[in-house]
């Protein structure tokens, strides 16, 4: 096992080494000036996703789509993996996190508007899209869209499932004492009465679920946050100062530079957002929208809540309580920094973590499902649903000491051939962008 992960800690350093962050970084940079700072619009896009009337062809409103993308993105990496990163390339690297997301609804814009422009309607009726039809219908690509299909379906175990129901577990068995194979039952049960339904009733399920657990996060987060408000201008200006110089002041990253800051700060902010990655346009496709541009705004506010705004109250939180500099790491150091407020920290992290994986397991089926169709066709979806059910399971009770860098490596895999298809069709987009916006907008 120690073989195995540390191959699998090197491979995921040559997988996120500077060609990859700079490809990343550079499309969300790209995109963000390509179409006029998209964000502008971010007022409008929300008031759009909160819209549940049916407005055009797809399975599920365009409501239901943003949910489920965002049960997808909202999971771990907004806890844990906030946490991982700050552990691995110090405070900074929740300024980097943050810039991520920013600039990243461009790219989030992007890849749902080529999503639902090039998808198609299958068989049995239903929408199908995402990176795989849009290298193969927009750039004449297939063979790239057969990679990125592969790569989607066997990294959904490891950031949809497994790295999901393992962090979950393991909680609950520290804060709650509750066995990993109680846990994990309960949790194949409960996906497996949503994920055998199909996209509707996963779409239900997380119109239902996300809003209250995003709201329960964020208000439990600002509330920790007021009472440990002396803390919180010094925990800022930490994370912008160390986000350049690279030093965090002492513990396990003494030294580590701005490249480690960067790196880290990117990758868990990719892990969480998914901007670039391209598994949310999967979801995109499905839904009812006028427009590609309509459903594109929509899908872009994933970034910002996912992002924007939960992944820079946790990075906060676990910076101003100081445990990060004592050289805890990981799911420890959250656990440790929301428990320096008895009774209200543990009692938001735990509720919180259980909510968003549930979600995530929910979101990553759909995705994982989608690009197994594409490779196999319609026959092959309840097989892999069932497989995705007893990977619940095993995630829960198995130890999975490499699981983040395999999540990592995978991420990166997927994001390359999405990436190239962004910047290949950037004109696609940008001339899509310019004929909606230039008509009276209802």
């Amino acid at each position: 096992m120690h073989v195995i992960e540390t191959f699998l800690n090197r491979a995921s350093d040559l997988v996120w080494s500077w060609p990859l962050i700079i490809l990343l970084l550079g499309t969300h940079l790209y995109l963000t000036f390509r179409l006029k700072f998209i964000q502008k619009h971010i007022g409008r896009a929300i008031k759009i996703s909160f819209s549940m009337k049916k407005e055009g062809e797809g399975d599920v409103s365009q409501f239901a789509s943003l949910m489920t993308a965002l049960a997808a993105t909202i999971g771990t990496g907004n806890i844990v993996g906030v946490a991982t990163a700050v552990a691995s390339g110090g405070p900074g690297a929740v300024l980097w996190m943050w810039l991520t997301g920013v600039f990243g609804i461009a790219t989030k814009y992007g890849e749902a508007l080529l999503a639902v422009k090039y998808r198609i309607t299958t068989a049995d009726g239903t929408m199908a899209g995402g990176p795989m039809y849009t290298l193969e219908r927009g750039m004449g690509k297939k063979w790239l869209g057969i990679l990125f299909a592969a790569f989607t379906a066997i990294a959904a175990f490891g950031i949809g499932n497994t790295v999901q129901a393992n962090s979950i577990a393991v909680l609950l068995k520290d804060v709650l004492h509750i066995s990993p194979w109680l846990s994990g039952s309960v949790m194949t049960v409960l996906a497996a009465a949503v994920i055998l339904g199909g996209i509707k009733s996963i779409a239900r399920t997380c119109s239902a679920l996300v809003p209250f657990m995003a709201v329960f996060y964020v208000v439990g987060c600002l509330v920790i946050l007021a009472i440990n408000f002396r803390a919180v201008p010094d925990a800022l200006a930490l994370i912008f100062t160390s986000a350049f110089s690279g030093q965090a002041a002492i513990g396990g990253f003494l030294g580590a530079g701005m490249k480690e800051a960067v790196r880290y700060g990117v990758a868990r902010g990719l892990f969480s957002n998914e901007s670039g990655l391209g598994s949310a346009p999967i979801v995109a496709a499905a839904a009812q929208t006028k427009t590609a541009v309509r459903q594109a705004l929509v899908s872009c506010t994933g970034t910002f809540w996912d992002t924007v705004v939960i992944c820079a109250i946790t990075g906060i939180v676990i910076v101003s309580s100081g445990d990060w500099a004592q050289g805890v790491s990981g799911a420890v150091l959250t656990k440790t920094a929301f428990a320096e407020l008895p009774y209200i920290g543990p009692f938001v992290l735990t509720i919180g973590l259980v909510t968003f994986v549930f979600s995530t397991i929910l979101g990553w089926s759909y995705y994982g499902e989608k690009a197994v169709e594409y490779l196999f066709g319609l026959r092959a979806v309840k097989p892999y649903r069932y497989l995705w059910i007893v990977a619940v399971m095993v995630g829960s009770v198995a130890t999975l000491p490499a699981v983040w860098a395999f999540a990592d490596i995978a991420n990166g895999l997927m994001a390359i051939p999405n990436l190239i298809s962004l910047v290949v069709l950037a004109p696609v987009i940008s001339g899509e962008t310019r004929h909606y916006f230039s008509r009276p907008q209802d």
